[in-house]
Order: C-alpha cells, then sequence, then structure tokens
C-alpha cells in the first residue's frame, strides 16, 4: 500500500506542461514537475520535497532506501526542446548519509527521447564529482544529444542503498559549446641499448636525431639506467632527483616536451623500480614506484610501492604503470578512478592482451615503451594509433583527449565504469580469512 501511494504521490505532483531545455531549479518547496520512476513498485525508494536539507534553505528532493536492500528508483522530469547534435552541460548537487558508495549508488541519469517519447541513443551517466565546501557534491557532464533526440528524462538516483538517504538541489541542464579538441602528440621509443656504460645517452641521442617538432610527451621504456651494462637494480639506483633526471630534464628543456622514464631508484637502503615524470622546464614533477614486483626484481633486492598517483599536465591528467602492474586489473583500474586518461608504461616484457584489456575496461589511452613487449600508441577502444616494430624506431600519434568514445549498444563506458564498478564485493586473499 506504501509503495501504491508513492506512486500515487507522483502522479499528483505531475507537471501541467512539459518544460523545456536550458532549464534551471534551485527550489524545491514541493516536487512540482517531478515524478517517482522505479524499475517495480515494490523497490520504490521513499520520496519527499521541501526537507531543510537544502543548499540554500529552499528546500529539496530527497530519496530514502527505506531499510530495502533492493531499493531503486529516484526522481524524474521531461524536459523537451533538446536539438540533435547539441552539447548540453548537466549539473546536479547532492548531499548523502549513510551510503556506502556514493559513485555507484547516488546516480544522476539523462535518458534522450525522441519526440514521441522512445528512448535515442543510450543513457548518459554523468560522474565529474566536486566536493562543495558545505558538505555537497557537485555532479556534472558535458554530453551531446543523439541524432533524432528532441527531448530528455532527468533521473536523480538512489541504487541499492538500503540505510542511505539522499537530497537533490540545484539541478540544470543548459546548452553549451561543443568541448574543443585536445590534442597531444605522443611518441614512444622502442630501443634496447647493450653492452654499453651510458644507455641514457643512447636514449637522448635517438630522441636527438628523432623526435617529431612540437611533440607533447616522450615515453621512454623500464629501468634506462641499467639496460644494457650489466649492473645490478642496486647499483643502477640514483636518488630523486638524480643524473638521470638532470639529463632528461636538459633534452625536457631543449625541446619543451614531457618525459616518462623507467629508472632505479634509491633511498636510502630501499630500492624502488620508478617511473618518473618529467615536465616541459626540466623538473621532476611526479614519480610513481612500481607496486607489483615479479620473482626476479623481489630476488634482486626490489621494493614494491603502494600507490598509484596521477599527475595534472598542460594538455591533461596521466598515470604510470610500470611492466608487471599490466599483469594486474587494479593499478589501471585505480589510475582511472583517480581521473587518468593517459597511462604512459615503460616495460621490458609483458603480456600484449592484457594490456589492450587495461586500455579497453578502463576506457583510457595505454602508450607502452618496451623491450620485449612492443612499443605503441593505443587508444580506449584498444586500436592501435601507431607502433614501432623496429629498434631505433618511434611510435608516434596525436591523440585527442576531449573525444568520446561511444559504443553505439553501450553508451559512454568511461561514465558507465565510474557509476557502475563495483570495488565493495570483495573476495578475501589466502592468510586473510
Amino acid at each position: 500500500m506504501r509503495r501504491a501511494l508513492l506512486f500515487l504521490l507522483a502522479a499528483t505532483v505531475a507537471p501541467a506542461a512539459v518544460e523545456t531545455v536550458p532549464f534551471r531549479q534551485d527550489a524545491f518547496p514541493t516536487a512540482a514537475g517531478w515524478t517517482l520512476w522505479s524499475p517495480r513498485v515494490e523497490i520504490a525508494p521513499r520520496l519527499w520535497a521541501g526537507d531543510i536539507h537544502s543548499r540554500r534553505g529552499r528546500g529539496a528532493l530527497g530519496l530514502s532506501g527505506d531499510s530495502n536492500a533492493a531499493a531503486f528508483g529516484g526522481w524524474e522530469r521531461e524536459l523537451r526542446g533538446v536539438e540533435p547534435g547539441r552539447w548540453y552541460r548537466f549539473r546536479a548537487c547532492y548531499r548523502a548519509e549513510g551510503v556506502d558508495d556514493p559513485a555507484r549508488q547516488v546516480v544522476p541519469r539523462l535518458d534522450w527521447i525522441a519526440a514521441a517519447g522512445a528512448r535515442k541513443g543510450q543513457p548518459e551517466y554523468p560522474w565529474k564529482a566536486e566536493p562543495l565546501s558545505d558538505g555537497w557534491t557537485a555532479l556534472s557532464q558535458d554530453v551531446q544529444a543523439p541524432p533524432e533526440a528532441a527531448g530528455v528524462k532527468i533521473q536523480l538516483l538512489l541504487v541499492n542503498a538500503p540505510r542511505g538517504t539522499v537530497w537533490w538541489d540545484e539541478v540544470s541542464l543548459e546548452a553549451v559549446s561543443a568541448p574543443s579538441p585536445r590534442s597531444v602528440s605522443i611518441a614512444s621509443v622502442n630501443l634496447r641499448p647493450a653492452k654499453t656504460d651510458d644507455p641514457v645517452g643512447e636514449f637522448i641521442a635517438l630522441l636527438d636525431r628523432s623526435l617529431p617538432q612540437k611533440t607533447d610527451i616522450v615515453v621512454l621504456p623500464e629501468g634506462i639506467t641499467k639496460i644494457g651494462t650489466g649492473k645490478t637494480y642496486a647499483a643502477a639506483a640514483e636518488s630523486l632527483p638524480g643524473p638521470a633526471t638532470a639529463r632528461l630534464g636538459e633534452f625536457a628543456r631543449r625541446h619543451n616536451v614531457w618525459i616518462v622514464a623507467g629508472v632505479y631508484e634509491r633511498e636510502r637502503q630501499t630500492v624502488y623500480n620508478t617511473a618518473v615524470l618529467i615536465d616541459r622546464q626540466g623538473r621532476l614533477a611526479g614519480r610513481y614506484r612500481k607496486v607489483y614486483i615479479p620473482r626476479e626484481e623481489y630476488e634482486g633486492g626490489i621494493t614494491p610501492g603502494s600507490d598509484y598517483p596521477v599527475f595534472r599536465t598542460d594538455f591533461g591528467i596521466v598515470g604510470m604503470m610500470i611492466c608487471w602492474d599490466v599483469q594486474y586489473a587494479d593499478p589501471a583500474r585505480a589510475l582511472a578512478l583517480r581521473g587518468a586518461e593517459m597511462i604512459l608504461m615503460p616495460i621490458a616484457g609483458g603480456n600484449e592482451t592484457l594490456a589492450r584489456a587495461r586500455a579497453i575496461e578502463n576506457h583510457v589511452f595505454l602508450v607502452s615503451s618496451g623491450y620485449d613487449h612492443p612499443t605503441y600508441i593505443m587508444d580506449p577502444n584498444g586500436e592501435m594509433l601507431s607502433r614501432a616494430n623496429e629498434r631505433g624506431t618511434l611510435a608516434v600519434a596525436t591523440a585527442d583527449l576531449s573525444r568520446r568514445y561511444l559504443d553505439p549498444w553501450l553508451g559512454d563506458m568511461r561514465a558507465r565504469f565510474m557509476k557502475e564498478l563495483r570495488t565493495d564485493a570483495g573476495v578475501d586473499p589466502p592468510g586473510r580469512r
């Protein structure tokens, strides 16, 4: 009976006339214009409007899981006046309590519709989150209306959060200009120095000869301070910043380019397998210490890292992996969740199929510079943009980080990854049961 009353309530607040885009609402003394949406009556969440929790004291749209583990649904409002192919910016603010995983359980959705009301294209899942100073969070996304779209249903949902309560406020959808391309010119190196006292110098010499002008970022392989020297890991290791980063930095300044390279790093008695990020001014802008260490490196005295940092460059957000990391799903997943648009991977050898999976499952560009593993630039669909098959050559390509890779049946998998990924359903490893 209570669920039926909820649907009855929704029907009583239906709008007299359909609203059009642009749309903005930041006061909810009642739920006028909004209706309840849920797949089934028995799993509909509890709804209300005008609660004291709002950003400006003018009411908000409330949802509660109401102790129902299957609770799924929320508020819906239909807008007309959408132009096919036009770009729109969605934004809404929420405040949640008792929600274990807001990224998955607090879900705005845009469901495009044709003039007759049928779905067009695939729904959008705005996921870009901005924590606000007052305890609220803003979710936003720029999206493009699909062909034949004439309207859109805005849905503000609570998903499988039996203890959860969420308030929605400041909801808007407005036309914006199409995003400008963010083109980044990438070069990745295929070179394996042998019987040398100066492998770093050989990499720099190749780049001096072959690097195209106006390249934005160069990727070098794993362990360039050791390869071809016969040294142990410890003997090849140096402090950071150190001699190798100084030489790479000087090259970066001369060519106005970012560089990623694998080196061995010493910090007192500890030796790490590290990837460094050098900026266009030649400064050490970041480092990543390899988390997954194979048997050979453990036996050689390498210590694993413990974090997956991302770094903001002047063209986008990048993360780094090294070699054995590609065998496991969580390094690339963590980098993508932290916003990485491109993963740069110095590598010795590894499974190319798994590398392709990392690009596809996380919907990121993946750039590899390898010895036994191939050297390539791969897009978020796992397609090769460029590949360097011969020693002493570069894989070169230009990637547009603003491009959306849409699947006709699945929609924007980058957005769905951010809203659907399960990190709560873990498995206890051996010894931790």
